[in-house]
């Protein structure tokens, strides 16, 4: 593989995080980055047959293999954009959070949101699993909270589909 010289700079800054895989069926595919600088490790259907997924149809697929991750990182598993925007093939959960204490068998929900039916083949790339940091926070309860510009505006106070009105630091 030929590298550039800004990926390889890049790369050469990044640190990753050690994660235990246990297989779990000879069959299994291992989660893979597909580039050196892709965020997210694709996960495969582990499957003896294909599944069929009819319009609205969830179906839990397994990948085959369990991991261990280390405290203080979690798993974020994120639907396929390319599933998503041909297929409709989207996750019902997404994204779907792995707790570093899990130590079963990695599956993925997956949903055809599509208008036909979806064959998820074995082997099959079906979702992206991205390992992030997680902090714990330390709740204190409070009789007020800080005020802001805000305050309680909820779904739609700031506006949809358009750029902002104005610069949110004024």
């Amino acid at each position: 593989m030929v590298r550039s010289a800004c990926a390889s700079r890049y790369a050469a800054r990044m640190h990753g995080v050690n994660i235990q895989i246990k297989r779990l069926r000879a069959s299994a595919v291992l989660p893979t980055y597909q580039t050196e600088l892709a965020a997210g490790m694709d996960l495969s259907a582990d499957l003896d047959a294909p599944v069929v997924l009819q319009p609205g149809d969830i179906a839990l697929i397994p990948c085959g293999f369990a991991m261990a991750l280390p405290p203080g990182y979690e798993a974020q598993v994120r639907p396929r954009s390319g599933l998503a925007t041909k297929f409709g093939i989207s996750m019902p959960n997404a994204p779907g959070t792995v707790d570093a204490d899990y130590r079963g068998e990695m599956k993925v929900p997956l949903i055809n949101l599509g208008r036909t039916p979806f064959v998820v083949e074995p082997k099959m790339r079906v979702a992206q699993m991205v390992i992030a940091r997680v902090e714990h926070a330390q709740i204190a309860e409070v009789d007020q909270l800080t005020e802001t510009r805000r305050g309680e505006g909820g779904f739609g106070s700031t506006g949809v589909g358009h750029a902002p009105l104005r610069d949110p630091r004024c």
